[in-house]
């Protein structure tokens, strides 16, 4: 744009009002600084844009068409400061949060249905996949917030605790009673039965194979499933042993459907919780979120 945005509002306000002295009075500048504007415009230019009369001034075709791509621009212009304001009036924005779909289900969803109704003018996308996956679109920039197990590094990320996880094995007593038909001794359930685990990308997986090498429990056989859901479908329904979550069982334990197997070796909680890239400074809804929640305290 070869002049200045100054002169163009200049010019605009005078086609608009078709008069020097209302333009003056309107942008609070002088009649010589608008007259000099104006001239500097044409000069540069190389046209005429304006008629001067006795009642004032009026476009020239040079100037109507430049005054048709000044307006649109003006009225764009102001079309977006309104909607600036009305965004900040109302707190609308836009939160990209990353989450496994077990996460995103079992944790996620409580924190949601409150910060709605406290921000229903935020937008919010979710995209799921494993934690692994969502610590690397939060390196990327890709995401604001993740909901992820504690990773061992944490350099460029802050880490809010807001649950203990604990994993455990389960089936149904059908499923048991099976193994012990085969003639299956109780300590060694999970070398000889069928263990269902998620899918080798997910940390919780990762955690679970180191487990049972460290602790060299050999595993015959095996069903990868990419949920945590399916897996405790398909354990009903007798297909194995699954390696599930316990606070994600606590009805089916209470209620018998599940079993918990002892694994003969402790197995220790992990933390889950929300994550930011903290070398970044946090947009407007993402500090709305961080805020809330290091306040709110789900039921239960």
């Amino acid at each position: 744009m070869v002049q200045s945005l100054s002169c163009y509002r200049i010019f605009y306000t005078v086609a608009k009002t078709k008069n020097i002295s209302k333009a003056a009075k309107e942008l609070y500048i002088s009649q010589p600084a608008i007259s000099k504007s104006i001239q500097k415009l044409e000069d540069n230019l190389g046209c005429e844009l304006f008629r001067r009369s006795s009642r004032g001034v009026l476009l020239t075709e040079e100037g109507a068409l430049l005054y048709t791509h000044v307006s649109a621009a003006f009225e764009t212009l102001a079309l977006g400061e309104d909607k600036l304001k009305n965004s900040l009036e109302l707190g609308m924005g836009h939160l990209k949060i990353g989450v496994s779909s077990t996460l995103c289900r079992y944790i996620l969803l409580p924190y949601l249905k409150e910060f709605t109704k406290h921000y229903p003018h935020i937008n919010i996308s979710i995209a799921c996949q494993s934690s692994n996956e969502t610590l690397r679109l939060l390196e990327e920039n890709k995401i604001d917030v993740g909901l992820i197990g504690k990773p061992s590094g944490l350099k460029t990320t802050d880490f809010f605790r807001l649950a203990e996880i604990e994993d455990i094995f389960v089936a149904t007593k059908t499923y048991l009673d099976n193994l012990k038909k085969r003639g299956m001794e109780s300590d060694s359930i999970l070398s000889n039965s069928t263990l269902m685990l998620l899918d080798k990308n997910n940390m919780t997986r990762q955690y679970i194979d180191d487990y049972l090498q460290e602790h060299q429990i050999a595993v015959r056989d095996s069903i990868e499933i990419s949920s945590m859901d399916l897996l405790i479908e398909f354990a009903k329904i007798n297909l194995g042993v699954a390696c599930v979550i316990r606070e994600f069982v606590k009805q089916e334990l209470a209620d018998g459907t599940f079993v918990e197997i002892p694994p003969g070796f402790p197995m220790h909680k992990r933390e889950v919780g929300f994550a930011y890239k903290k070398t970044l400074k946090p947009s407007k809804s993402l500090e709305l979120f961080i805020h809330f929640y290091h306040t709110y305290k789900p039921e239960g």
